[in-house]
């Protein structure tokens, strides 16, 4: 075996020219940067977003309008839904436990009930909100609703 014939594994490295080795490799002198400028200095990293001195994106888009950080995020189920479980699957008691069960929300997150559609049985339902319309219609029914 001869040091001088050692070569590294097929496919391991790419074959890239090696840079700053002198003008006859043809990568010497400025080793491919072009001359002065921040792309030819070292430790250039050029920053998100940045488009070459223009105006970027992300300041160049108008932002306005209002995030309210207090708002309260619910998941809406209507009574169409609640119609179809307690038809279907012969449930007369809803809760959020319920509604996660039957795949309608995800736990933790708060329901509010809304009054599209149309109820036809008596149902007893439990959530953190109701819509005028949802609760009139269920207690039309002889429904309950609680408010958690």
């Amino acid at each position: 075996m001869d040091l001088s014939k050692l070569k590294p594994a097929k496919g391991s490295t790419k074959n890239k020219k090696r840079l700053g080795r002198g003008e006859g490799s043809g990568f010497g002198d400025t080793a491919g940067r072009g001359h002065k400028g921040a792309k030819s200095r070292s430790g250039y990293s050029k920053k998100r977003g940045f488009e070459g001195g223009q105006m970027p994106l992300q300041r160049r888009v108008p932002k306005f309008g209002f995030t309210n950080p207090n708002r309260v995020e619910y998941k809406a189920i209507n009574l169409d839904a609640l119609e179809l479980l307690a038809s279907e699957k012969n449930i007369d008691t809803f809760n959020p436990e319920v509604f996660c069960a039957n795949g309608l929300c995800t736990k933790g997150e708060l329901v509010k009930v809304l009054g599209r559609g149309e109820l036809k049985s008596k149902v007893k339902v439990t959530a953190h909100a109701f819509s005028a319309t949802a609760k009139a219609a269920i207690e039309e029914k002889g429904g309950e609703t609680t408010q958690l």
